[in-house]
This record gives structure tokens, C-alpha cells and sequence, in this order.
């Protein structure tokens, strides 16, 4: 996408969005309620047209060509609705006759990793199940590029560990995958590079690596009350963000990447020695562009 801009009469909903995803890689997107996410995906599944800017996916225009992209396309949408009257199986065959072919040894795998009893109706699924449908369904199909929209809601813990090893497998064969998630620490674990949106503008895009590296890094220090308290003063001097943990026995510090040597000073200076530095966490820099916007 290069300069994607959709108004709904006189609302701006995307504002010249540039998003890219490379063969092989998971691509986060992320940013929060209204801010585009679900826009930007319709216009590149075809379902809405742009109103300036460029599209091409797979080297295809959706707007043009929409059936041609949707069948190399796994979109699994975050509230799914299915047939009811249908049993899972028969759900798993029509998509595939939908799209043109499915692997069908790698479906009856998927069924099994994703513990899913694929004889029962539809109506009787519970939303997690209905999720691991359009799972097995995306993740069988011969597609190039799978779109993933909140895709583990009302997965449990454990599905949700199986659905992050058939996420890497599909980028090892080569797969896309753009992964749309609100669960941070999912796209922390899972993706390669990142685009965070807010109010239908790109706020940061990059290698997840570089974009940590923009982030402040996590200083944490435990020590008794009055090193902690000590330290505590002399950070917040030094205008990093400070917070408690473990019942007040941890101390947590936001540090820029210029500070820390003024940081590390001062812990030196109090001899704690249960110091650990580690980058932020994906959640650190989205908070951070989510207070800039919510401002």
C-alpha cells in the first residue's frame, strides 16, 4: 500500500497509509479501536475502494481483481460467522471448493493440533471453535499471503500456542502473514516488523528490532526500601517514568537510550548489585504513540 487514503464523505478514515510485507515474514499491525485497522484491511481484500493511493497485493489490484486476490488470500476476520446448520467439516470442504483446493493431508494435522471435532454442527461450536474452523481453513490452503485480523479470540491458552507455531511455519514455507492484534505480547513474540496506526495515519513502521531501539529500555532494580527509594528520587530527577512492583520490592524505570549512562551512574552509587536492563517491550512503544494521539 503507497499513499492509501479512503474518506467516507467528509470522515478521513485512512490518511495516506504506506504498509509493505515481505515473502516470508509476519507483519504486526497495530493501533487502537477506530484507528484504521479494520479500513485498511476491506480495501485490501477488495470489499472497499480507495479513495487515493495504491493497492497491489500479490501484484494484483483487490479493486479490480477482488475474486482473483481472495483466492490466494487466508483472511481469518476476528468475529466469525458461519453456517450454522453445517458441521465443521463440511464448512473446511465448501471453503475449499470456494477457493479451488485445499492440502487435505495438512487440514486433517491442523485438526488435530487444534483439538477440533470437525463432525459437529456449526450451532453447537463455541466461539473458539468457530475460530479454529477458519484457522485450519487459512493455514491448509495453498495461499501466499494470509490477513489474520484478532485471529485467537476465544482460543485458549494452549491453541494459542499451537496457532503461533502454524504463524512461524507459514513464514518459514514463504508465506505473508499480516497479523492484525490488539494482544501485544502475540505480536512481540511472533512478528518480524510492525506498523502502528492511529486515527487512520501510519505513526511507526520499521523491523520490530529498530523499533525497539527507539523505545526508552527497562531498567529493573531489586534492594532494600532505602536504596529503592533513594534511586526512585535521583530517576525521577532525571525524568525517567518509575513505578513499583512485587509489593514495592521491585523498582521498574523507563530510561531513554541517552540516559542510561546517568542512570547507571546513579544505581552504581547506591551499590545495588539485582540490576537487570533489558529494551522495552512492544507494549512500552505502542502506549507511548497511543498517549501521543489520546493528547
Amino acid at each position: 500500500m503507497s499513499g492509501l487514503t479512503k474518506r467516507f464523505g467528509s470522515f478521513t478514515a485512512l490518511d495516506g497509509v504506506d504498509l509493505t510485507g515481505e515473502g516470508g515474514t509476519v507483519h504486526g499491525f497495530l493501533g487502537p479501536n477506530g484507528a484504521g485497522k479494520s479500513t485498511t484491511i476491506r480495501v485490501l481484500l477488495g470489499i472497499c475502494r480507495t479513495t487515493a493511493g495504491e493497492v497491489r497485493v500479490l501484484g494484483l489490484d483487490p479493486a479490480r481483481e477482488p475474486a482473483r486476490v481472495a483466492r490466494q488470500v487466508s483472511y481469518v476476520p476476528g468475529d466469525v460467522d458461519l453456517w450454522p446448520n453445517l458441521t465443521g467439516q463440511e464448512v473446511l470442504d465448501l471453503l475449499g471448493r470456494l477457493r479451488g483446493g485445499r492440502d487435505g493431508a495438512r487440514e486433517r494435522a491442523l485438526i488435530e493440533r487444534f483439538a477440533l471435532d470437525p463432525s459437529k454442527k456449526v450451532r453447537s461450536y463455541s466461539t473458539g471453535n468457530r475460530q479454529k474452523v477458519m484457522l485450519v481453513a487459512a493455514f491448509a490452503a495453498p495461499t501466499p499471503l494470509l490477513v489474520l485480523d484478532e485471529p485467537t479470540s476465544g482460543l485458549d491458552p494452549l491453541m494459542e500456542q499451537v496457532f503461533g507455531q502454524c504463524v512461524r511455519e507459514a513464514a518459514e514455507a514463504g508465506r505473508t502473514i499480516l497479523l492484525s492484534s490488539h494482544l501485544l505480547a502475540e505480536v512481540d513474540r511472533l512478528c518480524t516488523a510492525v506498523t502502528i496506526v492511529a486515527d487512520g495515519a501510519v505513526v511507526e513502521s520499521g523491523q520490530l528490532a529498530r523499533l525497539r531501539h527507539l523505545a526508552a529500555l527497562e531498567v529493573t532494580v531489586e534492594a532494600p526500601e532505602a536504596v529503592l527509594a533513594q534511586l526512585e528520587r535521583t530517576l525521577r530527577s532525571q525524568r525517567a517514568d518509575t513505578r513499583r512492583e512485587d509489593e514495592g520490592a521491585k523498582l521498574i524505570a523507563e530510561v531513554s537510550r541517552d540516559r542510561l549512562p546517568d542512570a547507571l551512574s546513579a544505581l552504581a552509587a547506591t551499590g545495588a548489585t539485582e540490576v537487570a536492563v533489558a529494551p522495552a517491550s512492544l507494549e512500552s512503544l505502542f502506549l507511548r504513540h497511543y498517549d501521543v494521539e489520546a493528547r
